[in-house]
């Protein structure tokens, strides 16, 4: 939803009725995971997608159904039947998708309150009753400190907002079951909970062009991006006007200072033995996603004899992407940001960096919820 926040928040500002189109559950290979969002305006704008094209022209006629008075619903799509022209995923899985309207001034105002959340980075979970003995489309927004919404009795109301609570600490997105009150291990009403949690971090140290690459690359694949070097003619906005923060700091002073969890992807493009040695032995300590370092291979193993010597234990420098990025034979700094990238999202899904003309199974791969959506 990231991707066309703008435009959806626009949109309620200006008061302009919405269909939203989320799946809600993936089977197989899909090309997208539960949470995507297709929306289509009054004036039949489409934004966003939710197959990459192979079902958005099916559903733009669902949501504009939709609009024009019909009950939220869920639709589902398989496997394409080319012979009868059917609509469906050529990858040959099955994606679930809810359909639901936001019309009047009241459910615009209900959006609208939640895309500001997201906008602001603020945690938020939303749930919304697919099926069973609840109305389908129903909606409970659930935050650290508060509820706002029904999903219809309050037994329900109070198990899914719990429950919720547990999902958006840990970043998932699902469907959950109960009964019609809210009774755990009963299916009677079917619950889709997705969690909105701000875009992980991208720490890029070293104030260098291959930075100013990264960076960009960063902010495109849905990164908070952070550019931190100690030198003040090189740090400056002007060098890194793509990057959420320019930090003037000692690199591993900064670290020490500032917040690392296990979505953060940390890329040290110094080469410098003053600065990377000191933000290595911090960066280790942290439960950083992905730590990738710059330099030849002959700086890479006087770095670790360094690290070494520092304390650093064999486990530990196991977790170093070094010499940084994947084989992709790249010269430039933007091909480099492209290698760079492409080793994280590799780290992310467990890919295996090979090309997919190599490979025979499933192209996309299962995976959490841990980098950006």
């Amino acid at each position: 939803m990231r991707d066309i926040l703008p435009d959806l928040r626009a949109r309620c500002a200006d008061g302009v009725p919405l269909a939203l189109a989320t799946v809600v559950a993936v089977h197989g290979s899909a090309p997208r995971d539960p949470g995507a969002v297709m929306a289509v305006d009054a004036a039949g704008t489409v934004l966003g997608s939710v197959s990459g094209g192979c079902v958005e022209g099916d559903l733009y006629e669902v949501a504009r159904e939709v609009l024009a008075g019909a009950a939220p619903r869920v639709v589902a799509y398989g496997i394409s039947d080319d012979e009868a022209f059917g609509v469906g995923l050529t990858c040959g899985g099955t994606i679930e998708v809810l359909v639901r309207a936001y019309a009047s001034e009241a459910e615009l105002a209900e959006l609208a309150a939640l895309l500001d959340l997201i906008a602001d980075g603020l945690p938020v979970a939303e749930a919304t009753v697919l099926s069973g003995d609840a109305e389908i489309g129903a909606r409970l927004t659930v935050r650290a400190t508060d509820a706002r919404g029904t999903l219809g009795t309050d037994g329900l109301d109070a198990a899914v907002t719990d429950d919720a609570r547990g999902l958006l600490e840990q970043g998932l997105t699902g469907i959950q079951w109960y009964g019609a009150h809210g009774q755990r291990r009963m299916q009677e009403v079917s619950v889709f909970v997705r969690s909105h949690t701000p875009p992980p971090r991208m720490l890029v140290f070293g104030a260098i062009d291959h930075a100013a690459a990264t960076a960009r690359i960063g902010s495109f694949l849905g990164y908070r991006v952070t550019v931190c070097d100690a030198r003040p003619a090189f740090a400056t906005r002007e060098r890194f006007p793509t990057a959420d923060e320019v930090v003037r700091a000692w690199p591993h002073t900064y670290l020490a200072s500032t917040e690392v969890d296990a979505r953060t992807v940390i890329c040290v493009l110094t080469h410098d033995p003053k600065f990377d040695v000191p933000l290595l032995v911090a960066a280790l300590r942290t439960p950083a996603a992905y730590i990738g370092v710059m330099g030849s291979r002959r700086t890479h193993h006087d770095r670790l004899a360094r690290l070494r010597e520092a304390g650093v234990d064999e486990a530990a420098l196991a977790r170093l992407a070094s010499p940084v990025g994947l084989d992709l034979g790249a010269r430039t700094p933007e091909e480099t940001a492209v290698s760079i990238a492409a080793e994280i999202i590799q780290h992310r899904w467990g890919g295996t960096g090979r090309p997919l003309g190599e490979l025979t199974g499933a192209i996309h791969h299962p995976g959490g919820p841990a980098g950006p959506r």
